[in-house]
């Protein structure tokens, strides 16, 4: 099942305004860059802890994803459906990782990454 918090996505149309407004006005630190072609990058103080991860979207369905990690996502799927979490299994995402997503209650999106987050 979900073992640690990975941090909260935030998306708008400017990933990069968005990482210099949090690194350079607020100073947190970039502790994770990104994934490859992905615009994005995670700001904290520790890679190992929660931070705030940001994304390019022109068009965002959420405000914020919160995103957790499980050491196996398949289990951690079967245990949620069988609770009526969700339905959708696990995909591979994009960026090469596999992730479950979903939305809770009142239409947060949740995501949850198979392993840690970097």
């Amino acid at each position: 099942m979900i073992k640690k918090m990975e941090g909260i996505n935030i998306a708008g149309p400017s990933a990069a305004e968005l990482v210099a407004f949090y690194h350079e006005k607020l100073g947190i630190p970039v502790v994770f860059p990104g994934h490859g072609d992905s615009i994005g990058a995670k700001l904290g103080f520790t890679l190992a802890e929660p931070g705030i991860i940001v994304w390019q979207e022109e068009e965002q369905s959420a405000p914020v994803e919160f995103v957790f990690s499980c050491e196996n996502l398949d289990d951690t799927y079967n245990e949620l459906n069988a609770r009526g979490v969700t339905d959708t299994p696990p995909r591979l995402a994009e960026w090469g990782g596999r992730e479950l997503n979903f939305l809770d209650l009142i239409g947060n999106k949740i995501m949850i990454l198979e392993g840690n987050y970097a």
